[in-house]
């Protein structure tokens, strides 16, 4: 990487004009040894076609982060507009996010699927790049599945949550 002076930049200044950005939100779970994480991301994104790779970003410090490095999967759950609630429990640091929640396991990893959601991406762990304060997660995707894909996927635009209306 080459040397150079960055411009001094104001961290709520860069979240205020990058939250101009709609992102699509989902929750990225992964089976631990003793119990599952959950963790709500808005950088997902499609890598790949051939071979099948997705990726995700997550901070450096994650609790989440040595669950899902040591179980070498992931399981993207792309939340419905209406599954706020659900966002909130993920995005929280509770210890166990997935009390009195059902959820079941991915055919592929067996990382957790969680209710009603519109679309779910289960994958293995393919690499883990850092990159300043966050982590590029890239997972090979094992299996594809739209359990709910007639509603509106949840969308993150300037702090709020929202559908996308079709």
């Amino acid at each position: 990487m080459s040397e150079h002076n960055d411009p001094a930049i104001d961290p709520s200044e860069f979240r205020r004009v990058l939250g101009h950005f709609p992102t699509g939100v989902t929750v990225v779970t992964a089976q631990g040894p003793e119990r599952p994480v959950g963790v709500a991301i808005g950088s997902f994104a499609s890598i790949s076609l051939d071979p099948p790779l997705v990726g995700f970003f997550l901070v450096t410090e994650s609790n989440s982060r040595s669950v899902i490095e040591e179980a070498g999967h992931f399981c993207v759950n792309v939340l419905n507009q209406d599954q706020a609630e659900l966002c909130g429990v993920m995005a929280s640091k509770a210890e166990d996010k997935f009390s009195g929640i059902y959820s079941y396991p991915a055919p592929g990893s067996g990382a957790p699927v969680l209710p009603d959601v519109h679309a779910v991406i289960d994958c293995l762990l393919d690499q883990v790049v850092e990159l300043g304060d966050h982590v590029l997660m890239v997972g090979r995707v094992l299996h594809l599945e739209t359990p709910s894909a007639e509603g509106s996927p949840m969308v993150f635009y300037k702090g709020q949550y929202g559908g996308f209306g079709v």
